[in-house]
């Protein structure tokens, strides 16, 4: 019986520490470029958007599509950038919980992944 409290333990001290490695990528922001610059946009290591700067040259009231286009352009580099950040520093993260990190182990369940 001993064996399964410990092993309940080491599963609840994981998981806190999944948390504090959400919340670490949290903190991490990376910037994503459209449009040579006209359009930036900011992620933070869970791939939430926390900023966008649209360069005032860029707006066209005829051509909102344009400026459209570079958003969603933006957004998508930088959410991409933010999943391959986030990647990175999970494995920074997990390598020092379990030897060799946690390769292709399936974080999804703990929020991450």
């Amino acid at each position: 019986m001993q064996n399964m409290a410990d092993m309940f333990g080491k599963i609840n001290e994981f998981q806190a520490k999944m948390k504090e490695a959400k919340d670490k990528l949290g903190e991490l922001e990376v910037q994503a470029e459209a449009g040579g610059g006209m359009v930036k946009v900011t992620a933070n290591g869970n791939r939430e958007i926390i900023g966008i700067t649209i360069d005032k040259d860029v707006v066209d009231p005829n051509d909102m599509e344009m400026l459209e286009d570079l958003i969603v352009a933006g957004v998508n580099k930088a959410l991409a950038e933010a999943e391959s950040a986030s990647q990175q520093k999970m494995q920074e993260i997990t390598s020092s919980m379990l030897p060799g990190g946690l390769g292709g182990f399936d974080l999804s369940q703990f929020g991450l992944k």
